[in-house]
Order: C-alpha cells, then structure tokens, then sequence
C-alpha cells in the first residue's frame, strides 16, 4: 500500500476562508476539487489531468475564497463557504455552483457574519448547517439550522435545530437512515447529540470534549461505520482516545490503538477508520483500523521514532490555583538513561504556554521538548484558563481575564512543582507562542518568579491585534479583554509592549514582520522601546517570515529561541543561573 500525489506539481492546495483555512478539498471518486492556496480559486481535477478553474476569476487577486466543499443535486453541484473580501468589508455566505464551472456560484444562504459546515442528507433533500455572529466565535456560541433542499441547489424555510449565544454546536453529520447528529456543549461539554422526529436527544452525557475549537473548517471528530455505530475521537484526562459508541445503548468502548493524540480528522468508509494521530514516542501518522479485526496500517508520516528510554512521557497534573479552583498541566520529568542527577539538587523548568487561548497542549511527540528534558530540564506544558479539553466552564474562565489568569496558571503550575520538590525555585524560565508568547511576556512583567523567557510570534500588543485581526477572530478580545473602544484602556495595560519596565528577568523575542498586526505594531521600533527597560533583552527579526512555525524552523529556532544558553549567548546573562541539570559536558 502506497500513497500517491492527488495534485500535479506546483498546485498548493489550501483555503484562505477565515485567514486559518481547512476544507480546502473535497475527493469524489477519481475527480478532486480543490481550492488553490495561490490563487483561491476552484479547481476541477479529474485524474491525472491537468486543473481546471470551475469558479471565476476575482475581481482582486484572493478576494473570493471557497471552503468546507459537498456535493449535492446527485453530484452537480457543490456547495459550500464563500468569503468575498470586498473593499475594507469581509462576506461569508454559502454558494452553489456547477461541478464543471459553467456558471457562475450564488448565494443559497447569506445574512449572518459566518457559515460554516454545509451537509446534504444523504437522500439529497435537506441541508444542514451551522451560522454564528459576532461577537461570538463558533466555541462560544452558534445555531445550526436545516432547510429543504431543492434540486438547483436552492433552500427551503430555514429550520432552528439547535445553538444559540451561550451554546456551541459543531460538526453536523447525518447518519445513513437520515437522522442528524452533532455535538453540543449544552450539558458544560462537548458531547454527542442527535436529532430525530424532531426530538434532540444526547447519546452519551458524560464528562469529555468530543470536539475541538473550530480554529479550522471541517473538522470531524466522529464518523458511522458499516454497523450504525459511531468511531468518535474523544478527549479525557489530557489525551485523545478513539471509541465506538452504540447511539441505541449508549455504550462507548475504546479501540485499541497506540495513538495519544489524535487531530479531528476522522473519516470512514465501511469498516475502516481513517486519522491522524501521535504518541509520545513517534511523530505523526497517517493511518487506518479495520474496526472487525484490528488491523492499523499506517499509510504515511511517522517518520520520527525515539528510542523509549530518551523519551519524557507526559503525566497530565492537576494543580491549586491563587483563586481557589483547580488546573491542568502536562508534565515532563527529566530523561537521560546515561546521566543521573545528584541526589541533593533539583532541575531547572521550563513553563511552556500552549499558543491558545482556546487551544490545548497535546500528549504527543515534540522534539523541542524531548532537548530539553534529555539534557536535564523539566518541561511543564500548562493548559491555562480557557483551553479546551475540559468543558466550557473551563474555557470561560478566561472571559475578561486573558494576560491574567492564564498567567497566574502558569505561576501556579511552577510554583505546585517547586513546592512538589520537583523542580528547583531558583532556575525557572518561561516560553510560549503565538497567544502563548503574549502569556509568556505577561507572565515575565507580572513577577520575578522567572529567571528568564522567550516569546515566539507572540502577541505584544493587543490593541494593535485589536485593530488588525482578520474578521473571524477581530471579536475573539471583546470576550477575553473587554468591548473595543470601551476596554482600550485595559488592553493597553495588559499588552507587554507597555509592560517593558516591569520586566526584571531576560528574555528573547521572535516576530515575523510580515505578521499584519505586526506590521501596523511598527516593530523595528521595538527594539528601542525594550532597551528602555531594565533587563536585557535578545531581539530576533523575521523580515520575510509572518506568523507561526511555517516562519521558524520547528525544532531549530523554535529550540534556540527557548534555549537560557541562546539567552547567555546573546548577552542576555539571566538574573538567576538557569544552567542545565545535570551538567552537560
């Protein structure tokens, strides 16, 4: 068994739709539709021919995006997401259009700030699918809705299945006898719904998030086998696990599979069960179960594979925080099986702040962290206020709180581990990217606890974010920070640009300048405005590069950028030696 180029050479396939793309292919049989990263624009491959545009040129280069792709009208048509960028004004919609592009897409949906998630059932006569408006994102609240579905791809009344403001619906699926499912957090968690007869029924309350934050389009965190039952893809405790429920029974029972993390990529076909998933010890893979017998193929990736007696496994840790509620983390112990510690001494830590905020540090392979825990440094991956993975309390505990509670968590996980006698209190430092980054610096401004930190792409200032945020997340602050312009004020308060004279330790700062916030924040000005604070600071510019780790080297920059050593070496002397533990020669 092989894997073979679906797409000729040279055609990138990726959406644009909401800046953060996903659904930017839809397979039927030997043909391909695919959004073009380059230019947008729908392509029709049929085997190994060459693309054919099937939407129309924009009017602007990129300015009309697609997304989230289904066929319907027994194979003519498509339909899914439009983003027209029209001016300084962003619109999503829903479109249909002819499989072989011979007219122009219409509008089959339109009205609300997002669609996402168009489902045909599978007799072709209705549509599902989901809508939210600001100043929501699709995680704290949205509707799905269901309407008829006529045969030139237009609709019927709209019907309000399920959502609202404080409840968050994702993932519609119908099953093979019609019946609609998706997941919910009505009940505090992300669970399995289905509606029927115009009923809506849970199929399994229990406490565990069957979905993920909706970062990305078509995300399937569940799929019908052959038998009526359904593979969900479901996390508790810190990791993924992968199960089959009985919707009749309720009953869920594990699959074995040697998978800790699990993306929300789950298909099937018949009996078999395709993913994406990781361990601790191995990098990720592309894979299949056939659910009857057992059998995991692995069709492509895994290409890295520790030998287990290098590898710090996490260990999920709950810990107190300073306001008397309880949080989550993933620890790694020091591994080395050739060095050992002396028996009066305690390793430095390295905090790590996952690049949230509504993200979740995963129990998988990373190399960065698999460095430093081999050369003697105990790593913590905390998973702060307002990450996913343990309801939706957990993730409102961020709302107006972001740039304060998740750094307290932060503070807290390292205090809980000193005072543990894990660790040693004198030789902490902090790291983070993205969200993480901005939690990071915080972190760094708010108190001395740390001898040093680094910031990866993260975000320095949040009014400047604010302002410059594409349309889909342009809103995320008001729910974490406050209403802008009303909160400007608190934003400027909690932004580490503003912060520089408060921080007492040395850190290193990474950014892409091709970042849009970034570029409007002027950041060739940074570097002045950070040696007016009193710590040394380690300024690393990425003129050609934006925003995440298709900027940066994974394992390289990503590890010098978190390295005290990087910090040493850039005359950046922490306030504190942070060393390694034992000493490395």
């Amino acid at each position: 068994m092989g894997a073979a180029d679906a797409v000729p050479a040279g055609f990138d396939v990726g959406s644009r739709v909401h800046e953060y793309g996903g659904g930017a292919y839809l397979p039927a049989g030997r043909t391909l539709f695919a959004c073009s990263q380059g230019d947008q624009r729908l392509y029709r491959i049929d085997g190994q021919r060459d693309p054919v545009p099937i939407s129309p040129e924009p009017p602007t280069p990129t300015s009309l995006r697609y997304a989230d792709l289904r066929l319907v009208s027994s194979g003519e048509l498509l339909v899914g997401v439009r983003e027209r960028h029209q001016s300084e004004d962003v619109v999503n919609e829903l479109v249909a259009l002819p499989v072989d592009g011979s007219t122009e897409p219409w509008v089959v949906a339109g009205g609300h700030d997002f669609y996402a998630a168009p489902r045909p059932s599978p007799d072709g006569r209705r549509l599902a699918w989901l809508t939210w408006d600001r100043p929501c994102m699709p995680w704290d609240g949205a509707d799905l809705w269901v309407a008829d579905l006529g045969p030139d791809g237009r609709l019927g009344p709209a019907r309000h299945i399920a959502g609202g403001p404080h409840e968050s619906v994702v993932q519609p699926e119908w099953n093979a006898e019609g019946s609609l499912h998706f997941v919910s957090d009505r009940s505090g968690w992300w669970n399995l719904y289905r509606e029927r007869h115009g009923q809506v029924n849970s199929l399994l309350p229990i406490a565990a998030e069957f979905a993920d934050a909706p970062w990305e389009l078509d995300y399937s965190s569940y799929a019908f086998v052959a038998d009526g039952r359904i593979a969900c893809r479901y996390r508790q405790h810190g990791r993924d696990r992968l199960g089959l429920l009985d919707p009749e029974s309720g009953r869920l029972t594990d699959l074995p599979i040697p998978y800790t993390s699990l993306k929300p990529y789950l298909r099937a076909v018949g009996d078999r069960l395709a993913f994406i998933g990781a361990s601790p010890t191995t990098s990720s893979a592309v894979a299949t179960l056939h659910v009857p017998t057992g059998r995991l193929d692995v069709l492509a990736g895994a290409e890295i594979s520790l030998d287990p007696t290098w590898v710090s496994v996490p260990q999920p840790i709950q810990f107190p925080t300073q306001d008397g509620q309880t949080a989550h983390a993933l620890y790694h112990s020091p591994t080395n099986p050739e060095v050992t510690g002396p028996p009066d001494a305690w390793p430095p830590l390295l905090v790590q702040a996952h690049p949230g905020p509504t993200a979740d540090a995963k129990a998988r392979l990373d190399l960065r962290t698999q460095f430093f825990t081999s050369r003697g440094f105990a790593v913590v991956d905390v998973n702060y206020a307002g990450s996913t993975g343990y309801g939706r309390g957990y993730r409102e505990r961020l709302t107006g709180q972001w740039g304060v509670a998740d750094v307290s968590d932060c503070l807290d996980a390292a205090r809980s581990l000193v005072e543990a006698g894990k660790v040693d209190g004198r030789r902490l430092v902090i790291s983070g990217e993205s969200a993480g980054g901005f939690t990071a610096l915080c972190a760094l401004a708010s108190d001395d606890f740390f001898a040093g930190g680094a910031s990866r792409f993260g975000i320095a200032d949040l009014e400047t974010f604010r302002q410059q945020a594409p349309k889909f997340q342009a809103h995320e602050l008001d729910r974490l920070v406050g209403p802008y312009p009303e909160a400007a004020a608190t934003y400027r308060a909690r932004s580490p640009l503003h912060l520089v004279a408060r921080i007492a330790a040395r850190c290193c700062w990474c950014m892409g300048w091709r970042t849009p916030w970034c570029r409007q924040a002027k950041p060739r000005s940074w570097p002045r405005r950070l040696s007016a604070g009193a710590f040394g600071t380690s300024w690393l510019p990425f003129p050609g590069r934006g925003t995440g780790s298709a900027g940066l080297s994974a394992f390289g920059a990503g590890s010098r950028l978190s390295c005290p050593s990087t910090l040493q070496r850039s005359g950046c002397r922490p306030t504190r030696p942070i060393g390694f533990w034992p000493p490395m020669a």
